[in-house]
């Protein structure tokens, strides 16, 4: 299982990746990513940030802002070495990816991955969520009495999780789609053909006038 903070920094890097970004700006844009449930606070952002430069993973520049007061702001960007590194790691599709927070994080560039990681990644992800749901499943038959708030929290949890499933399904379905070749150019796809409505007889085709006439072979010259 991945760590929240290598998934932190996985999803620094893949920032980093489109364009160099100050603090405030990284934060704005990993608050987006990540989405409302989990806002991160600088106390998070900047000791990964250290590790990273320490890694040799990111690198800092100094920049002067343009605005009045025209202060200098620390700039970072992804070196090689990060770009590699971020490289290793989307290409992983194994069992940490399909965990919550590594799956969310690595769904926001899966637009930088193959088709086939993808298809590995959802596919585990919903496998991941199906085991959840048998076992919320089994444990349905109460061994007591049940306070109602709790059955309702545990309704939610599982409703919500049987929406990701069909989410995923259909995210599975459509990459499938995008797999399947197209025909090649000058090649007509061929028009389905409607079926014989339900109770229709079908009647065999028969020889016309013209077809029945005999033909005599033509005589000797």
């Amino acid at each position: 299982m991945a760590s929240k903070a290598a998934t932190l920094e996985l999803a620094v890097l893949g920032l980093l990746h489109e364009s160099p970004l100050h603090g405030y700006e990284l934060r704005k844009r990993l608050n987006l990513l990540m989405g409302w449930t989990r806002l991160l606070s600088y106390g998070s952002l900047y000791p990964a940030l250290k590790r990273m430069l320490k890694a040799g993973l990111v690198a800092e520049d100094t920049a002067t802002s343009t605005g009045v007061s025209r202060r200098q702001r620390i700039v970072y960007r992804i070196t090689p070495a990060g770009e590699a590194f971020f490289a290793e790691r989307i290409t992983d599709a194994g069992p940490s990816a399909w965990e919550d927070e590594d799956f969310h994080t690595r769904f926001a560039f899966f637009s930088r991955t193959d088709l086939d990681v993808r298809l590995r990644i959802l596919e585990g992800r919903r496998g991941r969520l199906q085991e959840r749901l048998d076992r919320a499943r089994d444990d349905r038959t109460p061994t007591g009495p049940v306070d109602r708030y709790v059955s309702e929290l545990h309704r939610h949890s599982t409703e919500s999780v049987e929406r990701e499933v069909r989410w995923l399904t259909d995210l599975i379905e459509a990459e499938r789609g995008f797999s399947r070749p197209a025909p090649p150019d000058g090649v007509p796809t061929p028009a389905p053909v409607d079926p014989p409505a339900r109770g229709a007889r079908t009647r065999p085709n028969r020889p016309t006038k013209a077809s029945r006439r005999r033909v005599d072979p033509p005589g000797p010259t």
